[in-house]
């Protein structure tokens, strides 16, 4: 019975890392953290991406670029998102060096908190910036890859500095300091 017990507890452990793995922290340069669990069993392609990127430091230093008061807070961009590639005017216009990936849309609701992948006109071409919804946005429902959801640190989200116009390009943007996996 007690090896039962044991083997009981070291699975739960291992269940528990599991879970663990799918977390993303982001601490915002003078905002707090923000913690994101990833769809792996929604979006596996896009979930392992993020994960990949922040292993790489790859996000570390990257600017939310785009935030529309009411829609969503997008960054990612690991080619044009830094602080010198920002002040040139190139924002939100890259990805990574890895190649696009193929679109996972499912039944997941985009509503306040869940991130999902920017894309360009076509479906399969989301690579590394994602975005963070304030409100939900039904109209997204199906149309991008939803890979997570914020489970703590919304008021950092919310805190964000907004752009003007439509595009919501920011002048003074905030910054993802560090981006790791937990």
């Amino acid at each position: 019975m007690r090896s039962l017990v044991l083997a009981a507890v070291a699975a739960a452990g291992l269940a528990f890392a599991a879970q663990a793995e799918e977390r993303l922290v982001i601490e915002v340069a003078d905002k707090g953290s923000v913690e994101i669990e990833l769809f792996d069993d929604v979006a596996p392609l896009h979930a392992e991406r993020l994960r990949t990127l922040a292993r790489e430091g790859a996000y570390d230093g990257v600017a939310f670029h785009r935030v529309i008061e009411g829609f969503m807070a997008q960054t990612g961009d690991v080619e044009h998102g830094t602080r010198e590639a920002y002040a040139a005017g190139r924002a939100g216009t890259g990805g990574s060096d890895l190649p696009d990936l193929p679109a996972e849309f499912s039944d997941v609701s985009f509503e306040r908190g869940v991130v999902g992948m920017a894309r360009s006109q076509d479906p399969d071409s989301a690579n590394s910036q994602f975005f963070i919804m304030f409100a939900s946005a039904p109209h997204l429902d199906g149309q991008y890859t939803a890979v997570g959801r914020v489970v703590d640190g919304m008021d950092v989200v919310d805190s964000l500095a907004r752009g003007a116009g439509p595009s919501g390009a920011v002048r003074d943007p905030d910054y993802m300091e560090s981006v790791r996996v937990e």
